[in-house]
C-alpha cells in the first residue's frame, strides 16, 4: 500500500439522461455533499481510477454504463484537514472530471466508511448543494454535452 495519496484524482458525476445527479454525503463531514471522488493509485489509468472509485463508493459497475471524460481539469489547494494524507511537500491536487450516464436514477450502495447516504437531485440543485467548486463546475458541464 502506498504511504501517501497521489495528488491526482478523479471526480465522477453520475447522472441520468434527464440530468438527475447522484450526490453522496461525506461521513467525515456531515452536510458535505459530493460526487464520487478518489485518488489515482500507482499504475492505474484515470479511467481505471474512475471505475474503481465508482464501484467502491456506489457498488455500480462502470462497465455496464457509459463512462466519459468530461475534459475538465481542476487544480486546487488541498484542504488543511486532509493534508496529512499527502507527502509533506504536496500542497495541490489535480482533479480529472468524468461523467457516468445511467438510464435512470437507481438505488446505490454507499461505502459506510466514506458516506452517510445518497440522493438524486436535478442538475441545478445538485450543483448548488455540493461543497466543492470543481464539483459544481463538472455538474454544470453536463448541460453543454
Amino acid at each position: 500500500m502506498e504511504r501517501y495519496k497521489t495528488p491526482i484524482s478523479v471526480l465522477v458525476v453520475i447522472h441520468t439522461p434527464d440530468l438527475q445527479v447522484l450526490l453522496l454525503e461525506r461521513t467525515d463531514h456531515p452536510g458535505y455533499w459530493q460526487s464520487v471522488t478518489g485518488s489515482q493509485h500507482q499504475g492505474e489509468t484515470l479511467s481505471q481510477t474512475a471505475a474503481r472509485e465508482i464501484a467502491e463508493e456506489t457498488g455500480l459497475n462502470a462497465a455496464s454504463f457509459l463512462l466519459t471524460d468530461l475534459n475538465l481539469l481542476s487544480k486546487y489547494e488541498i484542504f488543511q484537514e486532509w493534508k496529512w494524507r499527502y507527502a509533506p511537500e504536496v500542497t495541490h491536487n489535480t482533479e480529472h472530471a468524468f461523467g457516468l450516464l445511467l438510464p435512470e436514477s437507481i438505488p446505490v450502495t454507499v461505502a459506510a466508511r466514506e458516506h452517510l447516504c445518497y440522493t438524486w437531485l436535478p442538475l441545478q440543485e445538485a450543483a448548488e448543494k455540493v461543497f466543492s467548486w470543481s464539483n459544481a463546475e463538472a455538474i454544470r458541464k453536463l448541460v453543454t454535452r
